[in-house]
């Protein structure tokens, strides 16, 4: 690791220090960087770079648990002791789990060293790309830059570092009557070209100019990876998370076939594409885990309360988060994997690319859906889901994109739509969506699916 890194070891282990003997104590010590150009009526309004160091104490004794961080760095003896005061003014805590235990750690993270370095005019030069391909559209969203460098200590003898790097570009572009979407994440900044997304965006909102209203109902869809990518979200919070299981308000049942046969889910840090830590909030190594294998619901994420609470051999996965004690594990890496085919081109009109326009052509009549947003749960045992459509959509017919469409709300189980003979076809493209908690997101190809219940326009 760099110098840096070893500064951040140091915090950690002053920290520990200071505790003392007879309290359990973990301390993680995080230095963030974010960068983040943003524009809007096609020109940047604002830049704008942080750089925080944060400090995050955790101490068990009695039979108590206390949580605290700061990012005053010269005050970490008031942090050690504001923590002891709340430990032991806090309530019992009989399910407190332990510390992880010296656990190694193979793989220390995706860090690209040019994309935490880079400049204002790196990402000012990719939305002169992407303004410059809309062809005189409005144009609006950012260009973002940020890493991760991350020391763990505990008073059970486990050390870790690592670091990571992460960009995206969000943008629309936008006609009189209609927004057209394009987004990307990945580890490199290098990796996001705004003159390709610039393009996509155009071509999506000259496209969806002058919407028509369809009636309510039930349509066969293709979602393309933002939409399938809130579909993910809502998968890691709610179903394949330990504790929504053990608490029974999840619908996942182990070792059943709840999903289409061609749907794999893999959560996995370690791959070379992969935007999030490799270890948890606890110190423990995120591990590879085939959550749905084939459509059969095969495992969950455990952090280390909710592996002793569930028994029978269970153990952490590396899914903890930051005060997630009431929440359970999440997901952060998590990926539907695409079909096997060529690889795909861009191609013009609201199609991103070639595997979406595969898709649309088996359609007979149905919706092509760019995105979802201001999605809800309503039932997280069913795992029904509202929300409304953003972005462009626009009628199939016989194979072909006809007529664009008024935006909808839905009412769907996200569960349902992708059971068993639910999933029609899958692309052979996935890509990384921006994600909506943290800076790493879900990958995803294109989905084409039997059903998606649209229960009015956007409007009521």
């Amino acid at each position: 690791m760099t110098s840096m890194a070893a500064t951040e070891t140091d915090l950690a282990q002053r920290v520990l220090e200071m505790v003392g003997a007879g309290i359990e104590a973990e301390v993680a010590v995080e230095r963030h960087a974010l960068a983040l150009t943003r524009f809007a009526n096609s020109y940047i309004h604002q830049n704008v770079a942080d750089e925080t160091t944060s400090v995050r104490l955790r101490l068990h004794a009695d039979g108590r648990t206390a949580t605290t961080s700061t990012t005053v760095l010269d005050a970490l003896d008031e942090l050690v002791r504001r923590t002891v005061d709340a430990m032991r003014l806090a309530p019992a805590d009989p399910t407190w789990p332990g510390l992880t235990p010296r656990t190694p750690l193979g793989f220390s993270g995706n860090l690209d060293e040019e994309t935490a370095a880079a400049s204002p005019d790196e990402r000012a030069a990719r939305v002169r790309a992407f303004v410059d391909q809309a062809g005189g559209l409005d144009t609006a969203g950012y260009c973002r830059t940020s890493s991760t460098r991350i020391a763990y200590a505990n008073s059970d003898g486990q050390h870790l570092t690592a670091a990571r790097s992460s960009a995206a570009m969000d943008g629309i572009a936008r006609t009189a009557t209609s927004d057209g979407l394009a987004r990307l994440a990945a580890v490199r900044l290098a990796d996001i070209d705004g003159t390709v997304l610039g393009a996509r965006a155009a071509a999506k909102a000259r496209a969806g100019a002058d919407p028509v209203e369809l009636p309510p109902g039930k349509y066969e869809v293709v979602l393309e990876p933002a939409a399938v990518a809130d579909v993910l979200q809502f998968l890691a919070m709610y179903g394949f998370n330990a504790k929504m299981v053990l608490d029974r308000q999840s619908f996942l049942q182990l070792g059943e076939a709840q999903f289409d046969p061609s749907v794999t889910l893999v959560e996995d840090a370690s791959l070379p594409d992969a935007t999030a830590l490799p270890f948890d909030a606890e110190g423990t190594p995120r591990q590879r885990v085939v959550l749905v294998d084939k459509g059969v619901s095969a495992a969950l994420v455990h952090d280390r309360r909710t592996a002793a609470r569930a028994g029978s051999g269970a153990r952490s996965t590396g899914h903890a988060i930051p005060g997630g004690a009431s929440f359970g594990a999440i997901a952060s890496s998590l990926r539907l994997l695409p079909a096997e085919g060529p690889a795909p081109v861009e191609v013009d009109g609201p199609a991103a690319d070639s595997s979406v326009a595969a898709l649309v052509a088996g359609v007979e009549r149905g919706l092509l859906v760019t995105d979802n947003h201001y999605t809800r749960v309503l039932d997280p045992r069913t795992l029904v889901v509202t929300g409304l459509t953003r972005n462009g959509v626009w009628l199939i017919e016989d194979g072909v994109i006809t007529t664009p469409v008024r935006n909808f709300r839905f009412t769907q189980s996200y569960a349902q739509a992708f059971g068993p003979g639910a999933v029609l076809g899958l692309g052979t493209r996935a890509v990384e969506q921006p994600g909506p908690w943290s800076e790493a997101g879900f990958v995803a190809p294109a989905v084409r699916l039997a059903s998606w219940n649209y229960t009015g326009g956007a409007s009521g």
